[in-house]
């Protein structure tokens, strides 16, 4: 058996076509095809049964898929470990956060370590997907979230304070229920937002004029008088076409954490950028 071959099965196993495991892993999908088969020759066992919807696997396959996950789990320790021990400030450092703090908070602080150090390419995922740590799919992750994978070592960062923004020359709502004001607001998979919830407790009348779990389209649709949103107070206060309305209450608050995998506390490219970061945007610890 090529233990190569392990890894196409585990693309072809979490994509479910050929063709999505090809593009996963810069393959071409006949030798993808090709490799599996050598796969299932050396095993003697067919591992995915071929559906019109995709590939589904066998028992076989589900057995041999806990013990590839495994060896995976180990080649990407050793990654890790072997990337933990380089001190050279150059390479690639992948960090993962929300579209507004990448934008607003992190652009700023990664500008600034790219020009102390030219070498090192720092490439920022801003997404609503929680990227895996262990996986070395992002080495350095920003979230709103506390860590809790016991690999991933972590602090919190800062308090984000947050408030109801409107048009530039909008005036609170009167108090009341909210008839009558259009916001927007959070789409329904993040409805339980601790600023969405708010939102609706305030204004518990207001038309939904749009939903986005976008932070950035939010701003955008206030600012063109989409509705009332409310926002992260450094997204918010940087934008000029948006004035914070004061309705008695403020929103409440999000703390943002930071991880990385515990074999990279010795990489010296990310604690160069880790060292800067709360440098420039933590809080002072008590």
């Amino acid at each position: 058996m090529d233990w190569s071959d392990l890894r196409i099965f585990l693309a072809i196993a979490r994509e479910g076509t050929l063709g999505a495991a090809a593009r996963k892993i810069g393959q071409t999908q006949p030798t993808m095809g090709r490799r599996l088969r050598a796969l299932e020759t050396a095993l003697g066992q067919t591992l995915f049964q071929r559906t019109a919807d995709g590939f589904v696997l066998t028992d076989e396959g589900a057995a041999v898929l806990r013990h590839a996950e495994r060896i995976e789990d180990e080649a990407l320790a050793l990654e890790r470990q072997a990337s933990g021990a380089t001190t050279q400030l150059d390479g690639l450092l992948r960090l993962s956060s929300s579209d507004w703090f990448g934008t607003v908070m992190l652009s700023p602080v990664i500008a600034a370590f790219g020009k102390r150090h030219p070498a090192v390419t720092v490439e920022l995922l801003t997404d609503a997907r929680l990227y895996s740590l262990p996986r070395r799919e992002a080495d350095l992750v920003f979230r709103i979230k506390p860590f809790s994978e016991p690999e991933v070592i972590s602090r919190r960062l800062l308090h984000i304070p947050y408030a109801l923004y409107g048009k530039k020359g909008s005036k609170p709502p009167r108090a009341g229920d909210g008839s009558g004001v259009r916001v927007v607001t959070m789409n329904a998979e993040f409805a339980d937002m601790p600023d969405a919830v708010w939102l609706k407790r305030m204004l518990p009348n207001a038309d939904v004029a749009s939903r986005s779990n976008n932070r950035q389209v939010q701003a955008e649709l206030c600012a063109n008088g989409g509705g009332l949103a409310v926002l992260p107070r450094p997204l918010g206060d940087s934008d000029r076409r948006l004035v914070a309305l004061d309705i008695g209450t403020p929103p409440p608050g999000r703390d943002t954490h930071v991880g990385y995998h515990r074999d990279l506390k010795r990489l010296a490219r990310l604690r160069a950028l880790l060292d800067l970061v709360i440098e420039q945007l933590a809080e002072p610890r008590s």
